[in-house]
């Protein structure tokens, strides 16, 4: 898919990427450098915790929903940031074996007051897993460029 500028961005359309599957490894590795919370990072550990066993990171999750997203190209050329996340809940948590995928609509479009060359795209997330299940949710209002003239 090639990227969109803003022009081209409308309520309710719908992006899914592919998906990602998150091993014991990955969640150990990623969770010792951002998220050291035991049950992200000790088996033995997370065994005791209401979790039962080893969970991924919600940062990990969000960052690799972004990733997926990202790599559709939707916004590779025409986004420019986004001013914060609105909206963000883990619903259920992520374990090992687990592959995700990431499904996004857009929920608003709406051209900047103050900069002509751009707007506002409200983007819903929404990472589920294997089996159907919403793991995570948030809401992105992504900055997009509107389309280059000449």
């Amino acid at each position: 898919m090639g990227s969109q500028w803003f022009e081209d961005f409308e309520a309710g359309q719908r992006f899914v990427s592919q998906g990602v599957t998150f091993t014991e490894a990955s969640i150990i590795d990623f969770a010792t450098r951002y998220d050291p919370q035991r049950f992200h990072i000790d088996r033995e550990a997370a065994a005791r915790t209401p979790f039962g066993g080893i969970i991924a990171s919600g940062f990990q999750t969000l960052a690799l929903s972004f990733r997926m997203f990202f790599q559709l190209g939707v916004i590779r050329e025409s986004g420019i940031g986004a001013p914060g996340i609105e909206e963000l809940h883990w619903v259920a948590p992520v374990r090992p074996g687990d592959t995700l995928h990431t499904e996004v609509e857009v929920i608003e479009v709406r051209p900047s007051r103050s900069k002509p060359d751009r707007g506002i795209v409200r983007l819903r997330y929404t990472a589920r897993n294997q089996c159907g299940e919403t793991v995570m949710t948030l809401i992105v209002p992504q900055i997009v460029s509107r389309r280059p003239t000449g």
